[in-house]
């Protein structure tokens, strides 16, 4: 007769049920063998050793489950280990960004009124500012005091004669966070996959990483990545608006930032300059044949095409200088007004030679800052459960353009040393043979800030940063989108005994506010929000009338569209085309009005 298989309850996990099951399977199957179930015998000793072990497996399976997946993961290295499988990179440390308004006073010209454009500098970038709060700001881009848009006021005049002496400008630039900091690294013998530790705190962002006979080390995201994109200068007639164009470049000594809770690694590849990183020209490929005459799987790997990939040239036998941005405060917000002193500078004028000494170091001297609007990034330190979202959101992404929002957000990203896109708007072009081609309208915007459409420098840049992010079978056409120039007339009653001058100009000034903004492509006027704004003004009885017109003239675009044509049925908006935007290009001609 077989025996009889015992029945086992597979659930019991912890403690205290594994002992229970353990002590009714001896009760059930041992009855004769052992009676004595006290706490001080013997066989409760042996049912508290197993079920304690059992506890502890049972624990560690667990954990072990849970840990291998980032949905359930609860420690922080394993969450950022399985984020990084998804793709996801780690930056603890952001910095912040804003803009600063800088002030100076140049000397008047000694001939007739006005400024002496002469001593008009040029504010380098890497200078430095401070906030009340003793966090630093590096200035971004180079701020010259010299262009025409630049607002002048009289500063400083005789007061005998009432000649003026100076005049100040102001000036803006962007600015972020931090301060530069240098590391260098003594690298000996060869090293396959070097890494190096960054001795800093609140590290940002890494910014070069140059050996000691000249050679440029290139951040990459992966190792596997062979092409950066650099700017080359633009010498072009269009130079003023696209300073650089956009140029591909393959480099084999590059890195990845690897940011951990410990701090800042820099991870190189295993190529050496004994073994050049190449690439294999796909038609001298030869399949391995291990040997064999024959083939029997004609399909072919790509990853062949990688075989004699290095992952990127070893720095070894040299010193390594490393250029790095830290935070130097854990909080690096500046509220509205605080960034008010100034600390390292460089100020450079076009003739220095021609000038006069003590001019120039007035001009120096009168150099001040602030910053009208906060400068706000995330200092807060990411939490595990955002990690999560981020990773997941990240892959899905899968740092392509897929969705109509993909193609803008990659637009706008393109950096502006490479031209600036002031719109973009995406359309599918549903009358074209391929389904899949895709109309992109930019619109640029001039050095006074009026729109313009794209030069060729500029979409030469776009198509080749969209290229990199564009799916396969995607086809793309860069247009210019169409500018309809409009203007307000507003017709307006005040209230009786109120300065009508007054309320005419507050209705102007609170329009000219409202509607400072750039519309986006294909985006209508709301009717409505005009006399919601001409409500709002003190001293308004009613408002009569709103009209929207049409500007043309040599000075303005040619509208496409009329714009009675283009009001709805309601009279309450008026739309344009998916291939138009707005703009009022003079608010202070373009709206005006009469009160009643």
């Amino acid at each position: 007769m077989p025996k009889i298989k015992p029945s086992i309850n597979y659930t019991s996990r912890d403690f205290n049920s594994i002992r229970s099951d353990l002590e009714s399977y001896v009760k059930r199957y041992y009855p004769d063998n052992y009676k004595d179930f006290t706490e001080a015998s013997f066989g409760s000793l042996m049912l508290d050793t197993v079920s304690y072990v059992g506890d502890i497996l049972s624990f560690y399976v667990d954990y072990q489950a849970n840990e291998s997946f980032l949905t359930t993961s609860m420690e922080f290295h394993n969450i950022l280990k399985l984020s990084k499988e998804l793709g996801y990179k780690y930056k603890p440390y952001p910095s912040s960004f804003g803009i600063c308004n800088f002030f100076i006073t140049i000397p008047a010209e000694t001939n007739f009124p006005g400024p002496d454009d002469s001593y008009r500098p040029v504010l380098k970038k890497g200078s430095t500012f401070y906030s009340t709060g003793n966090v630093i700001f590096t200035l971004l881009e180079s701020v010259d005091f010299s262009k025409s848009t630049n607002p002048v006021v009289l500063a400083e005049q005789n007061p005998d004669t009432g000649a003026p002496l100076s005049y100040a400008i102001r000036a803006s630039g962007q600015i972020v966070s931090g301060e530069l900091a240098v590391q260098e690294v003594s690298v000996n013998e060869f090293q396959k996959f070097l890494r190096i530790g960054i001795d800093g705190k609140n590290v940002s962002e890494i910014l070069s990483v140059t050996d000691a006979n000249g050679n440029q080390y290139f951040e990459v995201d992966y190792l596997t990545q062979n092409i950066i994109y650099v700017p080359v200068l633009n010498k072009g007639n269009n130079s003023n608006t696209v300073p650089n164009i956009l140029k591909p470049v393959a480099v084999s000594r590059r890195f990845v930032v690897d940011n951990t809770p410990t701090g800042v690694f820099l991870q190189f590849g295993y190529g050496s300059d004994e073994t050049p990183v190449s690439v294999q020209d796909p038609s001298e490929v030869v399949l391995a044949l291990h040997g064999k005459d024959y083939t029997s799987d004609t399909s072919f790997d790509p990853s062949i095409l990688n075989e004699t990939d290095k992952l990127g040239v070893v720095p070894e036998n040299t010193i390594l200088t490393i250029v790095y941005r830290i935070n130097t405060n854990n909080n690096a917000n500046a509220a509205a007004g605080t960034i008010t002193r100034v600390g390292t500078t460089d100020i450079q004028f076009t003739s220095p030679e021609t000038l006069d000494t003590n001019k120039k170091n007035t001009v120096v001297n009168s150099l001040s800052v602030t910053n009208e609007d906060p400068v706000i990034g995330d200092m807060s330190l990411i939490t595990p459960s955002e990690i999560k979202q981020r990773a997941l959101g990240n892959f899905a992404a899968q740092n392509r353009a897929v969705t109509k929002q993909d193609y803008v957000s990659m637009a706008y990203n393109m950096p502006s040393k490479f031209g600036k896109l002031k719109r973009v708007s995406i359309e599918l072009d549903t009358d074209s043979y391929n389904q899949r081609n895709i109309n992109m309208y930019t619109m640029s915007e001039d050095t006074d800030g009026t729109l313009i459409v794209a030069n060729g420098a500029l979409k030469s840049n776009l198509k080749t940063w969209i290229n990199q992010y564009r799916m396969i079978n995607d086809t793309i056409d860069i247009l210019d989108a169409k500018i309809a120039n409009v203007g307000i007339e507003f017709k307006v009653l005040a209230y009786p005994g109120s300065n009508k001058y007054d309320v005419l100009n507050a209705c102007t000034a609170a329009l000219q506010v409202a509607f400072s903004k750039t519309f986006d492509i294909g985006e209508p006027i709301l009717i409505t929000d005009i006399y919601q704004v001409l409500k709002s003004v003190s001293d308004l009885l009613d408002v009569v009338e709103v009209d929207v017109v049409s500007k043309s003239g040599a000075l303005y675009a040619d509208s496409p569209i009329s714009i009675e044509e283009a009001k709805s049925a309601d009279g309450r908006y008026i739309t344009p085309p998916s291939d138009t935007i707005f703009e009022i290009k003079f608010p202070d001609s373009d709206i005006g009005g009469t009160v009643l």
